[in-house]
């Protein structure tokens, strides 16, 4: 009957490859909470508790300062006659298309001392020094938590807006009959059962936050990720860095505990979107306030840092650069280009498993390959060096031993070590994807093929991979967007002389000169645009 679950190879092979994609991770989290080294004890008696403190206020204010801005805005497109709403409901997921750490550059060369607000400002009020007046300082842990937020934000926004607009039309209908008015009946009933998609957005938010590096960095602010690597590249101390490692994915699995808790056994959405919201008629001015504050948000976290790296492109761009930029940037196209295929393929493997076999242990590979999306890059890319540069040498040793001549880091110095991170990293997306398009067929069509003698290679070839065509451009496309865009794990595994066009980007931003390679910041912004539009158009179609 269940014909894969039969298949020992097939389970048995979707079994070992996810256990390969996650035991990195495992072998450094054991190294880390076993390791006593001298370095980790005097960070842990000095400067560690001032990490851990910066880590929780980022990842605390980051997290609350979304939920204000994507709760709000997506109630506000949801359940009010807001102006511009048919606009504002799409381009406020723009956002998520900018890395934060440019939003982080371009606002701090817009408001710095030397930047061209405040000198306008000491311009008109004839201020002649910065003790003459108050201006914020944006390089600080308060302004890495805006401008994170401003990015992350519709996160929040997408799944608040989602479950606005799925929540059980009767459970709102009867609180209308019990008198409640609109605004009332949002407050004491949607706002309530929207709690669990809050709550795993907010989660999303949170684990973003705790992985950030380079925005973080740049604002010279302390946490476990900077730690990490300062701990790794600066003292050279691989055992001391796991163990802040372990630290950091401890902070991780609070936050997965957390919000699994949050949302266990809570179900108050519809299958399909209620077209019969009761909307809250605002005032003349309360339309013009609400629409404002969504409008900033929009021009915040995406359109005036977008429109300043076009302005730095026009004025500073040269054909030199261009063609400085284009070996990085055909390095990350390539290696994208794999990540993205061999995610996929084993995506496939393990969401058609999970489906024709659909026993309690079915899901298991995909569950655990799944679960690379929680890691930072940067304690990825610490896991990964610490697997496979014993293996390395193992390997020379071998190869040495038997009179050949050592062949070199193989795995850990070449670009398979990236590859791996970006596919342990972003199978997850692929799984979500694909699992969601396989939902889509109907149970009846695994098995009547095999009525007709049709084998069951011949059912996934002619039945299954057609009617999933869609969802696996969809989920290619969407690994190729983020590993273009991935930053950390590739700055710490890149091999000698190999550089993408991410780790370009961030070195000359490092170097007070991204008007550089302002061209190529505008392009993976681009990049990053692609899958918000199709998404858009998506739950537009549905």
């Amino acid at each position: 009957m269940n014909r894969i679950a039969q298949l020992p190879f097939w389970r048995n092979t979707n079994l070992v490859i996810a256990a390969v994609l996650v035991l990195p991770v495992l072998l450094m989290l054991f190294a880390g909470i076993g390791a006593s080294t001298e370095l980790f004890g005097h960070l842990w008696q000095t400067v560690l508790p001032n990490y851990l403190q910066n880590t929780l206020i980022l990842g605390l204010a980051v997290s609350l300062l979304a939920i204000i801005f994507g709760v709000t805005s997506a109630a506000l497109i949801v359940h009010t006659n807001v102006l511009g709403k048919q606009y504002l409901r799409w381009l406020l997921m723009l956002p998520l298309a900018m890395p934060a750490y440019l939003v982080a550059y371009v606002y701090t060369d817009l408001f710095d001392f030397a930047g061209p607000v405040q000198r306008a400002l000491r311009q008109f009020f004839h201020w002649q020094s910065p003790n003459d007046y108050w201006f914020f300082d944006l390089r600080s842990l308060e302004g890495a938590s805006v401008v994170i937020a401003l990015v992350l934000f519709p996160y929040v926004y997408m799944l608040t807006r989602t479950a606005f607009e799925q929540q059980d039309h009767n459970l709102l209908k009867a609180s209308r009959l019990l008198g409640y008015t609109a605004r009332q009946s949002f407050f004491k009933m949607s706002l309530p059962l929207a709690r669990p998609a809050i709550a795993i957005a907010a989660s999303l938010v949170l684990m973003e936050t705790l992985a950030d590096f380079a925005t973080v960095q740049y604002f010279a602010v302390n946490t476990l990720t900077t730690a990490i690597y300062d701990t790794w590249l600066g003292y050279g101390d691989l055992a001391a860095a796991n163990s802040l490692a372990s630290v950091l994915m401890l902070f991780i699995f609070m936050v997965i505990l957390l919000e699994y808790k949050a949302r266990a056994g809570r179900v108050n959405q519809t299958s399909r979107p209620n077209k019969n919201h009761q909307i809250i008629q605002l005032t003349v001015l309360q339309q013009v306030g609400a629409s404002l504050f969504c409008w900033l948000l929009v021009i915040g976290g995406f359109i005036l840092p977008f429109v300043l790296l076009i302005v730095m492109a026009l004025e500073y761009t040269s054909i030199s650069q261009i063609q400085q930029l284009l070996p990085s940037a055909m390095n990350s196209f390539v290696v994208a280009c794999w990540a993205a295929t061999i995610t996929v393929v084993l995506a496939l493997m393990f969401t058609l498993y999970h489906r024709f076999a659909n026993t309690s242990t079915s899901a298991w590979p995909m569950n655990i390959s799944g679960s690379g999306y929680a890691i930072p890059g940067t304690v990825l890319a610490m896991a990964i060096m610490s697997t496979f540069a014993p293996v390395d040498h193992f390997i020379n040793a071998v190869a040495q031993f038997l009179g050949f001549s050592a062949p070199g880091l193989i795995l850990s110095g070449s670009i398979f070590a990236i590859i791996f991170a970006y596919v342990v990293r972003f199978c997850a997306i692929a799984n979500g994807t694909i699992n969601s398009g396989i939902k889509h067929i109907p149970s009846s069509l695994d098995f009547a093929p095999a009525t007709l003698g049709v084998s069951l290679k011949g059912t996934l070839v002619k039945v299954h991979l057609p009617l999933l065509k869609t969802s696996l451009w969809v989920a290619w496309l969407l690994v190729f967007v983020e590993a273009m865009k991935e930053l950390p794990a590739v700055l710490l595994l890149r091999p000698f002389n190999f550089e993408t066009l991410s780790t370009q980007i961030y070195q000359l931003l490092s170097d007070e000169m991204l008007e550089q390679g302002a061209i190529g910041a505008i392009f993976i912004v681009l990049l990053g645009l692609v899958p918000i539009i199709w998404l858009n158009r998506y739950k537009e179609e549905t």
